[in-house]
């Protein structure tokens, strides 16, 4: 299991999209290759960009359809953060 801690990367606004995308090639597609389940804790993090969501999680949604439901947790989400999730993985999965 690979548990990721947004705030110590972006602080209280998740914003830089090539901060999510680094992270993404070099811990998300590492630990999916691996089957690791994929924990992503927003703790602290009061809001995020809907870019940030995109280049973090989108491409494993869209290439792992509805599997990648099975692999994320989302952990201490304020409801925007979580809105914007709900909106990339809905529109990742069409």
């Amino acid at each position: 299991m690979k548990e990721i801690n947004i705030f110590s990367l972006t602080g209280m606004f998740a914003e830089n999209k090539d901060t999510a995308a680094k992270l993404r090639k070099e811990v998300i597609d590492i630990a999916i290759e691996n089957g690791e389940k994929i924990i992503i804790d927003f703790k602290k993090v009061d809001s995020s960009t809907q870019s940030f969501i995109h280049a973090l999680i989108s491409n494993s949604f869209q290439k792992l359809g509805e599997n990648a439901l099975e692999i994320f947790e989302f952990k201490n989400c304020s409801h925007s953060v979580k809105t914007l999730i709900r909106a990339v993985i809905n529109y990742s999965l069409e």
